[in-house]
């Protein structure tokens, strides 16, 4: 049996999706003989994603090196950290020599135990789901089930599942999401991001801490998509194809692979197809979210979705499943494509651009959906996403409409609402919206609003949907669809629509409100009981009171609709 001796090797770190990992202060050591081997491997089993080969790996190296030795702990350390066990990454991690300070792996451990050590815990089979205490619950009744989907969906396409339980940490802030990533503050916000997969978990942004809430549900599903793919292909796959994988088969949880891609972001691909400024693969290394500006982000994005979207279309059976197993050989990412699509990889770029310019690319550039923006609120979870009474005045909502005569037409319609002339404020919306179509999400919804006041339901609910096509998930169009299904008793629709809302703002009462109305109509007990835990655990109220307001939401004029106040207990017959 050999025993570790102190002499120099500096230890590498994991490479991750990112950008790299916590460097500078590891022990400096040399291990001679099967113990140096352990060593080597278990440092590859970690940078491979493949955790449980590294505690086989840990447990054969503790019994040769005594319990003390620096590595030993160190590793320890780095194997607890990556298993969810902080406490003891922190003890060992310490016992180890690194220091905390910026940029080490003692400070990100030591952040992360501090962030999520009062998070609660709910489980289902394949997720260990955590968050913070409080209004955050909310998100445990339906994450669980989208993840479940992906890991079904996914394992499925690609013939792969992770060994044991996944952990998903949601975190309250992007400084929060900055602690326990290693991204910094500045990259975040720069781009947008609010989730990423790293350390064999993955780490998501609250809806509450963005001010219109997110697409939080297809998030969880992208970012569980990276888990896979790492530890599939042993971590081989080159940040363009990890990007293109998650974003074309994020939606599996819910549907078929592909339908993620919103109309905004296939108008500005096609202008920067047009405008012959696309982003190179290479500048997508080492992450998207350090491309210089979140419009470049969104363009890699597309890009590289609709290069999985062909080698996914064009290569026969199973190509995504094939592509993963030629990476994990140590294939490089150019001759895996050619093995898959059978095209040089020359061919196979032309081929690309050629599939990317027969798009149907709308002719001009569209605004974001407002949950597409993924606005950060300061102060994180003491925030909900925004949601203004149906009845407020606000010209600051018009501010990102362009075209003059438009906004013009839609200042006037709110100063007519302003002023109870409701007449008047539709025609001016009518004007704007003439103007622009459904560009706009704020122009379709006042104009929806003001429709609703004159009792003029049903082309409301055709402006409404024909928003929902230029910006499909939006929060607001949906929970304001769902308002006219309610008055028109068509369940069905309150329930998808309200469901849709709830895929981006999880906090607005009135969504749960209309799911309750909904589920308790279609007999779905499960869906009833779900919508009255969440309005429990949001207003702070009790069980009987539910029934009431949903009676306040089915008798309201669906413009001024308060279901957010005190309710009288009321008996539920149903």
């Amino acid at each position: 049996m050999t025993r570790a001796l102190p002499l120099l090797l500096l230890l590498g770190a994991v490479r991750a999706l990112a950008q790299a990992e916590p460097t500078g202060d590891e022990p400096a050591l040399q291990l001679k003989g099967e113990a140096r081997a352990r060593i080597q491997n278990l440092e590859q089993y970690l940078e491979d994603w493949d955790v449980e080969a590294a505690k086989g790996e840990l447990a054969a190296l503790e019994k040769l090196a005594p319990a003390d030795v620096e590595p030993l702990r160190y590793f320890k350390g780095r194997v607890a950290f990556e298993t969810g066990d902080y406490e003891t990454a922190v003890t060992e991690l310490t016992a180890s020599g690194v220091r905390d300070r910026p940029g080490s792996w003692l400070r990100l451990v030591t952040d992360t135990r501090d962030i999520v050590k009062d998070h609660a815990r709910v489980e289902s089979e394949h997720f260990i789901f955590l968050y913070p205490k409080g209004k955050d619950a909310v998100l445990a009744l339906w994450a669980l089930d989208a993840l479940e989907g992906i890991h079904a969906a996914l394992e499925a396409d690609l013939g792969y599942a992770p060994k044991g339980k996944v952990r998903v940490e949601i975190v309250s802030s992007a400084g929060e999401l900055s602690k326990v990533s290693t991204l910094t503050k500045e990259a975040i916000r720069t781009t947008g991001t609010i989730a990423i997969c790293k350390f064999n978990k993955l780490m998501v942004t609250s809806p509450r801490a963005v001010l219109k809430g997110y697409d939080w549900l297809d998030t969880l599903a992208h970012e569980y998509v990276h888990l896979v793919v790492s530890q599939k292909s042993r971590n081989t796959v080159p940040i363009w194809m990890h990007e293109g994988l998650a974003k074309y088969l994020e939606s599996r949880w819910r549907g078929p692979a592909g339908g993620a891609m919103t109309p905004s972001t296939l108008a500005l691909l096609g202008s920067r197809v047009r405008s012959n400024t696309l982003v190179p693969f290479a500048k997508m290394h080492p992450s998207m979210a350090l491309l210089p500006t979140a419009e470049d982000a969104a363009t890699a994005f597309a890009e590289v979705f609709f290069a999985i979207h062909l080698i996914d279309t064009e290569s026969g059976p199973r190509p995504l499943d094939r592509l993963l197993t030629e990476m994990a050989k140590g294939t490089s990412d150019k001759l895996a494509v050619e093995a898959v699509t059978r095209r040089k990889w020359p061919d196979f770029e032309r081929a690309w651009m050629a599939h990317l310019k027969k798009q149907p690319f709308p002719a001009e550039l569209i605004p974001p959906s407002a949950h597409e923006k993924k606005q950060l609120v300061e102060g994180g979870s003491d925030k909900a996403p925004e949601k203004k009474n149906a009845r407020d005045v606000s010209f600051g909502d018009f501010a990102e409409v362009k075209e003059t005569p438009a906004r013009k037409a839609a200042h006037l319609g709110e100063l007519m609402r302003e002023r109870k002339r409701m007449v008047a404020a539709a025609e001016h919306y009518e004007r704007a919206v003439a103007l622009v179509g459904d560009r706009y999400e704020s122009v379709s919804n006042k104009y929806a609003l003001t429709l609703l006041e004159l009792k003029r339901y049903e082309l409301a609910e055709k402006v409404l949907r024909g928003s929902l096509v230029t910006h499909p998930g939006s929060a607001t169009t949906n929970t304001h669809l769902a308002r006219i299904a309610v008055r028109a008793r068509k369940f069905d629709v309150v329930k998808t629509a309200a469901l849709d809302a709830l895929a981006v703002n999880p906090f607005d009462p009135e969504v749960h409100v209309s799911l309750y109305f909904a589920a308790k109509a279609l007999g779905d007990d499960k869906l009833k009981q779900r919508a009255v835990d969440a309005l429990v655990t949001l207003l702070d109220i009790k069980e009987a009171q539910v029934a009431e307001l949903a009676r306040r939401l089915e008798q309201s004029d669906l413009v001024n609709v308060d279901v957010s106040g005190p309710a009288k207990a009321a008996p539920d017959a149903g």
